[in-house]
């Protein structure tokens, strides 16, 4: 594949000027994620980040009675396993495939290495840190204070923002995991936000079909996430 077209496939990548980009190209290996799969668990050293393309993956907080809950996702725009640059190496959430899809991954020790350099890569991965923990603080701050009706529609958006198409494959028990609630709350804040047009829900296949309009059933969660994403990381949108 050129150099361009794999830069495109993700915004960090795309953001990596040519000098340190010359430096982690022979590194990158490009790897299938398929949904389910499992980047890290909590409190394991992570032998490689990963950059999602085409998947999004879900950063997860388990209970110890099996329960869990999103805290984040990632996906074209970001970097699975923040912690080898932060300093931890591991940390007490673990990443799983939410949508299938491919990606690429780099060894942490090589990755580590270009950003102790403390150059433009370095700068690069702190911006979208922050956004990282805007995600995570918002999500939190909405799991507590929004109907799960809003939390779906919010989630919907921020998986979408994430896609290249208007269709996710997602099932209730799955999204109700990520959610952190109960199954039969999801089927009805499903059913609720497809009687008034916004998506078509069947069999785990979700098409959204009124984007304005799940913006405007949303809470202001949404908008405070990518409002930040946008100014921390200009030209996300252009991937």
């Amino acid at each position: 594949m050129e150099t361009k077209a794999l830069k495109d496939q993700n915004y960090l990548f795309h953001s990596i000027p040519e000098s340190e980009w010359a430096r982690l190209l022979p590194h990158i290996e490009q790897v299938e994620l398929p949904l389910g799969k499992v980047l890290y668990e909590p409190g394991t050293k992570m032998s490689h980040v990963y950059f999602p393309t085409s998947a999004i993956v879900s950063l997860l907080y388990a209970l110890e009675n099996g329960s869990s809950a999103e805290i984040a996702i990632v996906g074209n725009e970001g970097i699975v396993g923040i912690s080898i640059f932060m300093g931890g190496e591991s940390t007490s959430s673990r990443a799983v495939v939410q949508s299938a899809g491919n990606g690429y991954r780099i060894k942490s020790s090589i990755f580590l290495e270009e950003f102790n350099r403390s150059g433009p890569v370095m700068h690069l991965l702190l911006r979208y840190t922050q956004a990282l923990i805007t995600q995570m603080s918002q999500t939190a701050v909405c799991n507590r204070h929004h109907t799960l009706d809003q939390q779906f529609c919010r989630w919907l958006l921020l998986s979408l923002d994430r896609l290249t198409s208007n269709q996710l494959n997602m099932t209730q028990e799955l999204i109700a995991n990520m959610l952190g609630v109960r199954r039969e709350g999801v089927t009805e804040a499903a059913l609720k936000v497809q009687k008034a047009g916004l998506i078509q829900y069947s069999r785990g296949h979700i098409t959204i079909l009124d984007r304005a309009g799940l913006e405007k059933r949303t809470c202001e969660c949404y908008k405070v996430v990518k409002t930040e994403y946008e100014r921390l990381l200009p030209s996300k949108l252009a991937i």
